[in-house]
């Protein structure tokens, strides 16, 4: 039986005297990035500062409109003479109600009882006669003509007149009673449509009255 030859065996190695034992804290560490900096921060070598991180630097200021390109909108010219005349108030609306002599003021005073329950101011209504005076006219023209026409300028109710009155009587909407004086109606009808600012009503005889009319301005279909 062959005798292997026996192993030396390995003692731990034994310090001299003098030499103190080994401790765990006397291991090398792993060196770990931590580690590393704070080894690299040491009094004889400083840790060099991060770099500074440029800035975005900011936005440029966009060009005027007038500088950027592509198409510019034309300048828009003043209105010329024909545009103000569009611009222009138009004629006031005619309307014509049959009716005679006899009835025409009880036909003006049935339109302005349609025209406040429209919705009208009475401020905005003018009643003119070709005849006899309104029964209103009368009773406030006994009080005094100061008084009578202080209610015109106070604009406040419907006022009553004389279609061939010298004083200015115009308002938004005109009732014409041709109820007398036929020979006059052509001065009283261009009258009332001087006065008349958006809509004149005439109560009288519409042939009469459309003949009249042809050579001042076309009239609204006549209503019955």
């Amino acid at each position: 039986m062959p005798v292997f030859p026996e192993e030396p065996e390995i003692h731990e190695s034994i310090p001299g005297p003098g030499v103190p034992f080994p401790r765990e804290s006397d291991a090398v560490a792993p060196r770990t990035p931590a580690a590393a900096v704070a080894a690299e921060a040491s009094p004889t070598r400083p840790v060099p500062a991060p770099a500074p991180v440029p800035r975005p630097a900011p936005p440029r200021p966009a060009p005027s409109r007038g500088d950027r390109p592509g198409p510019r909108t034309a300048r828009i010219p003043k209105p010329g003479p024909a545009a103000r005349r569009a611009a222009a108030p138009s004629a006031p609306e005619i309307q014509l109600v049959s009716a005679t002599a006899q009835t025409a003021l009880e036909r003006a005073d049935e339109t302005v009882d349609l025209l406040l329950e429209s919705g009208r101011a009475p401020g905005d209504v003018l009643v003119l006669t070709t005849g006899d005076a309104h029964p209103w006219q009368q009773h406030e023209t006994s009080f005094g003509e100061e008084h009578y026409w202080a209610q015109l300028e106070e604009g406040g109710d419907v006022f009553y007149a004389d279609a061939l009155t010298a004083r200015p009587t115009g308002r938004e909407i005109v009732v014409l009673a041709v109820n007398g004086a036929t020979e006059s109606a052509a001065k009283a009808l261009a009258g009332a449509l001087d006065r008349a600012r958006s809509l004149l009503v005439v109560c009288g005889d519409t042939e009469q009255l459309s003949a009249l009319l042809d050579g001042v301005r076309q009239p609204a279909p006549a209503h019955a």
